[in-house]
Parts: C-alpha cells; structure tokens; sequence
C-alpha cells in the first residue's frame, strides 16, 4: 500500500478521534494527551518504524514549527476565553504567579540542573527555562470555558491567564541560555545587551503590537459599517488569520509573538465583549488547537519508542522530573500566593497544575536550533520524561480535582464537567 494512503487513512482517523475522544473522556480521569501519547508509542511497532530516525534532535526545524503553531493558535484561543477585564487587582494572582513563581521555578530548577545533572549554566538555564512555564495547549482541561459561559472562578482564571502569558516570558530566559552557549565570555555588556533587547524591548513591543493589532481587528470585526464587518462572515477562521497576522507583524519588529497574540486576543475580546461572534472564533481556535495537540502529541509518543528519546536518562534525571513536577512548581506556586485572601485548596490547586507540554518541547527545539548545547540528548530525555510525567499525573487528576473543588464551592459540578455554564 502507498505510504500517502496510510498517511490519509491515519490522518482521518486522528480527526475523528479529535471530535470522538473528548466526549467519551469527559466523565473518566483520563485525558485526550494520554491517549495520543498511547497511539503514538505504538505506531512505530505496528508501522515497522523502528529503524526511523523519530528523536526531535533529528529534526529541530519541523519540531520548532509545529510546535509554535499550535502554542500560538492554543495563546489565542486562551485569550478569547477570558470575560475578565484585564486590570492590576483583577489579574493580582496572575501576576504573582508570573512575577514571583516563574522566576523562582528557574531559579530552582537551574541549581537542580547544576547539582544533580551536572549541567553547565547555559544547558541548565535552557532546561530550566523549557520547563518553567505552565503549557497552554495541555493546560486546556483546567482553563476557563467558553466566552461569556461563567466558567471563570479565581482557580481556572488564574491557570488560563498564567499559561497565556508566561509561556512568552520565558522567552529572555532561553535567550539568555542561547547566548551563554555561543558566547565565550559574558560579561556586563551582554547582560546589559540581553536586559534592554530580549527583556525590555522585546516584551514591550509583543505587548505594544499586540494590542495594536488586537484593537485594529477587533474594530475591523465589529464597528465596521453593517455590510462590511468581519463578524458578519460568521466564520471562525477569522481567528486563524488574525492569530497567524498578529504572531508575523510581532516577530518582524523583533518582539515575542507568544505575547503579542494572547494581548490581541484580549484586545480584540474587549472590542466588543458581549458578541456572539467571539464563541463562533474561540470553537475554531479550539478545535484547530486539538487536532495539531493531537498530532504532535502521537508524534511524541512514537518518539518515546521508535526514537529513543529516553534512552540516556539516569536515575539523577529521573529524580530532577519528579522534584521539578512534585516540588518545585508546587512550592514556587505556593509561596507566590502567600498573603491571597484564596481559600487554601484552591491556591493548593493553583500550585499543583503546572502542566508541562508542547510549550517545552518548542523552547528545546528553538534553543538547540539556535545553539550548540552541551549534552542535548540528555536534556531532551529529561525534559522528556518531565512532560511524560505531567501529561500522565495531570491527566488523571484533573477531572476528580476540579469536581471535587466545584462541590466545595457550590457550583454545579456536572454542568461543568459536560461544558455547560457553571451556575452557583
């Protein structure tokens, strides 16, 4: 049989399963991701593949691109989602898991690189920064619900809007890995040229651009003349264009596209806030982001099997996935919401969720794209095992955790786990 039939048939069995697998999934403690992942690590078994070069060191320029698509299509759809006004007080436990968790997650996470893997700083850095923001693609199962659908207690706003956001702050801190890598002495002017380019202007033009183009859209959408507004196509490939538009004007002045597209979206949910237009372009952004998760995740999965991608790890990088995933984020989430009026579970909750995915393997991919870094297939193989671990651990718990906080909360815990509108 032709190797195009076999692709076709697996293709549409895979968007199937993306329409299928999430119903059937909706009461069980089991996750889409684990079930992709499971496809994916049999493949290679039953399509003779075994010989195939599968490991994502192999092929770093299609990993760093598909990977980037579906965060950015995932940012998008994030940011349609949120009904909250974006504000210094309404989105305080958003910036204090930005401000004081991310950053202590790298900074533990590079002295357990260091003294348990024996990394260099630069590889260290790299990992830690790979590993420190919560992913937005696999972190959908803990996300608010659709536009305008009252799914948006304090715990799934704050996990929707960190993962909207930190994945593009972590950007310095691999850039900052990449120069020490290719540099062979850092001094203060390279962190004074890394402190005002990747750190200042870069945020500040994703956050400037992001917005602009977010408003400009959002008018363009709405408060058109009748005839002539987007929103009247009732086309949610609307978001597609506007994701993939904001994402290239951003990176062509130099800024973070990651951020430039979760800011649009915000922007352009706040042009008009209350359009039906919004839930026609957050389900397209949606069901466009589940079947790219679906395929990057299969790929995954064989490459755990077919490719090797576990192959040199060792006790130590056993040890430093689980402290990162059962410690550090816990710990570093916790003492970030010290001093929050939150009910102790829901910051508990909070803490916990910091799920690792898709977002990793693109910051691997683009690092070692950009830079030779010592040791990569060991890094790969415990970044590997650390988003194993999270999609397994997360997936499981997830549905159990958020019906019994509903329960807790007087919300009606079988409306929300069948997506309807939570009601108090």
């Amino acid at each position: 049989m032709e190797p195009y039939i076999l692709v076709l048939a697996g293709f549409g069995t895979l968007v199937l399963l993306t329409a299928w697998l999430p119903m059937v999934l909706k009461q069980l403690p089991l996750s889409l991701p684990i079930c992709c992942v499971g496809i994916g690590a049999v493949l290679p078994t039953l399509l003779g593949l075994s010989g195939t070069s599968l490991h994502p060191q192999e092929h770093l320029g299609l990993v760093e691109r598909l990977s980037e698509f579906v965060v950015i299509v995932s940012l998008m759809g994030a940011g349609l989602k949120l009904d909250r006004f974006i504000g210094w007080k309404r989105w305080m436990v958003t910036w204090r898991l930005l401000g004081i968790a991310m950053p202590l997650t790298i900074l533990a996470l590079v002295g357990l690189a260091s003294g348990l893997l024996g990394l260099g700083p630069s590889a260290a850095l790299l990992l830690a920064a790979s590993l420190a923001p919560t992913d937005p693609v696999l972190a959908s199962d803990v996300q608010v619900g659709p536009p305008q659908q009252g799914q948006e207690d304090e715990m799934r706003f704050a996990l929707t809007s960190e993962a909207g956001l930190n994945d593009g702050l972590a950007f310095p801190f691999v850039h900052l890995a990449i120069a020490l890598a290719a540099a062979q002495a850092f001094g203060a002017w390279q962190f004074g040229s890394w402190l005002t380019v990747d750190v200042i202007w870069k945020i500040g033009v994703g956050i400037a651009l992001g917005a602009g183009v977010g408003r400009g859209m959002g008018w363009l959408t709405f408060h058109l003349p009748n005839n002539a507004r987007l929103s009247r196509t009732g086309d949610g490939l609307v978001a597609l264009g506007i994701t993939c538009l904001t994402y290239a004007v951003v990176e062509v002045a130099h800024g973070y596209g990651f951020i430039g597209v979760f800011v649009a979206a915000l922007a352009l949910r706040s042009a008009h806030r209350g359009h039906d237009y919004h839930h026609k372009m957050h389900d397209y952004a949606e069901e466009l982001e589940r079947l790219l998760m679906m395929v990057l995740l299969v790929g995954f999965g064989a490459a755990l099997t077919g490719g090797g991608l576990l192959k040199v790890l060792t006790w130590q990088g056993v040890a430093f996935a689980l402290l990162a995933l059962f410690v550090v984020r816990p710990i570093c989430g916790w003492l970030s919401l010290l001093g929050s009026d939150h009910p102790a579970v829901e910051r508990g909750v909070i803490s916990f969720f910091g799920i690792r995915g898709l977002g990793t393997i693109y910051y691997m991919a683009y690092g070692m794209h950009h830079a030779a870094f010592e040791q990569a297939e060991l890094l790969w193989s415990v970044a590997g095992l650390t988003i194993l671990i999270s999609i397994l651990l997360h997936g499981v718990t997830v549905t159990p955790t958020l019906r019994f906080i509903d329960r807790r909360s007087g919300r009606d815990t079988e409306s929300a786990q069948l997506g309807l509108p939570l009601t108090t």
